[in-house]
């Protein structure tokens, strides 16, 4: 029949217009701020800084190695390592900064750090007028805990928490004297090999 296709394609039209006003999970918009859509776990906007315990100072995961200052592709990591009053080199950066006007969000930061100490965070609302110093995010901006870490990654955050856990198991398995040797065993003389004539 000529223009079956059309009427097919006009006919599927008809059904997604209605469809997407009657049909509760077709819906594709929210009352957005008052109404949110839950965010998914894989979701990633910009990098944040993750430590352990109470104090984010202290418990700061990052020892300034610069790995991934080194490997941003748009350079927007600054990084500078604390210093004792001597000048010898502390493992703990005294400034770390990323510009998020310039982050363009692709995760190399957090796959080349070795001590899992930058994630991708699920905050997007970062909208400013001050587009320089507004959007240049301190050590203090970015420092967040593990706990907030186990809220938006919940899945990432328990894998990452056993990898680092079975590390300092590994460590510590290394650290350890060896098992003394039974008390018998120390005194028997090792035999002598005996030459057959």
């Amino acid at each position: 029949m000529l223009g079956e296709g059309i009427i097919k394609g006009m006919a599927e039209t008809a059904r997604n217009f209605i469809g997407s006003y009657s049909e509760a999970e077709r819906l594709t918009t929210v009352q957005y701020p008052e109404e949110r859509e839950p965010i998914k776990e894989n979701n990633r906007s910009f990098p944040f800084l993750v430590h352990d315990g109470l104090d984010p100072e202290k418990g700061l995961r990052c020892v300034a190695c610069k790995i991934c200052e080194k490997e941003c592709p748009p350079q927007c990591i600054y990084i500078i390592l604390e210093r004792d009053e001597k000048g010898k080199p502390q493992k703990h950066p005294r400034v770390f900064d990323i510009d998020v006007s310039v982050c363009m969000s692709c995760q190399i930061c957090v796959e080349v750090c070795p001590f899992e100490a930058i994630k991708m965070d699920t905050v997007f609302e970062l909208s400013t007028v001050d587009r320089f110093e507004g959007l240049l995010l301190h050590k203090s901006d970015l420092s967040k805990s593990n706990t907030y870490f186990h809220k938006i990654h919940p899945d990432q955050a328990a894998a990452v928490d056993a990898s680092l856990a079975a590390e300092k198991a590994k460590e510590a398995a290394k650290a350890a004297p060896p098992p003394a040797a039974p008390a018998g065993a120390a005194s028997k003389p090792a035999p002598v090999p005996v030459a057959k004539a």
